[in-house]
């Protein structure tokens, strides 16, 4: 049987080498916040004709140098943009611009988007996640009671959770960084969604363990884990297979107003795959055996022969 418990360390490793970068990134760089957030302005309009595309209408945005536009499709042929503040006369060369290229519309609406909304946005998610975290404890220690030590298995939960939302927030300062993307209210949406991803798959390795730990009474810890790891690694790696090659062809063909955030989901759920089998249930190993006591102890010696 492959003794994928015995290998923890790597796996922590492996860990910290994916997210110290993101977390230097993010210390260096700062989140490239869009202007739900920041604030800007707010434009919309509705086209005689078919509106042009997302891409289509960001292309002549950048060409006047607003390159952190957000494109939204609207019933009867209307499109919203959201962009840093602009002045009228950069608003009226604009939509000579669209005129030109795109045909007669109509000025719906223009004017500033407050970065208060972003704000409270963001606290409210904050709360959420904080919500979830203390629910998820006390949920998984009520249902783990049947085993020793349960509110373990809370606690090595939230730790696993905690490093893809690492992962993801630091992949988005380094994106943000090379390729110029920015953080926005998707952006939350796809972190929640992420979340709930990781700890869905975390419970599914956690309740295997406890009922090996039941029909293997007596037998070494670290491999009653070691085979419930095993019994549930096709059906974690099969259910996300079908969620990535889902993502994948969204990434793919889906526009360019939802790349960005399909692929921090993308992200997002490789690593909720990988903590849920390499990191959750090793941490168990680990706090079983309480491990850390010989971190830093020296090895004795060998006595010459």
């Amino acid at each position: 049987m492959w003794n994928i418990v015995s290998k923890r360390y790597w796996y922590f490793g492996l860990s910290l080498l994916i997210i110290v970068p993101g977390m230097l990134a993010l210390i260096a760089f700062g989140l490239p916040l869009a202007i739900d957030f920041t604030g800007g302005s707010l434009l919309e309009l509705q086209f005689n004709a078919a509106p042009p595309s997302a891409a289509e209408v960001q292309a002549v945005f950048a060409q006047a140098g607003f390159t952190d536009s957000q494109i939204q499709s609207l019933q009867n042929s209307g499109i919203q943009i959201r962009t840093r503040s602009m002045s009228d006369a950069e608003k009226t060369d604009i939509e000579t611009s669209l005129r030109e290229k795109f045909g007669a519309f109509t000025e719906l609406e223009f004017g500033s988007v407050s970065p208060a909304i972003g704000a409270e946005v963001v606290q409210r998610a904050a709360e959420t996640v904080a919500i979830a975290a203390v629910g998820i404890m006390l949920y998984l220690w009520y249902a783990f009671r049947q085993v020793p030590h349960a509110f373990r298995y809370g606690v090595a939960a939230i730790i696993a959770m905690l490093h893809d939302v690492a992962v993801v927030v630091g992949a988005a300062a380094i994106f943000g960084k090379v390729f110029g993307w920015e953080v926005d209210s998707l952006f939350l949406t796809a972190l929640l969604t992420v979340i709930g991803f990781s700890v869905h798959d975390t419970v599914v390795v956690f309740d295997r363990v406890r009922e090996n730990l039941i029909r293997r009474r007596g037998e070494r810890y670290d491999r009653v884990v070691n085979a419930s790891i095993i019994q549930t690694l096709d059906r974690s790696i099969n259910t996300q297979l079908t969620v990535f090659f889902t993502l994948l062809s969204l990434a793919l063909f889906g526009g360019t107003t939802i790349r960005h955030f399909i692929i921090v989901l993308l992200v997002g759920i490789l690593s909720g795959t990988y903590s849920s089998i390499f990191n959750a249930a090793q941490i168990l190993v680990v706090w079983e055996n309480r491990e850390w006591h010989t971190w830093f102890r020296r090895k004795p010696a060998e006595q010459p022969a």
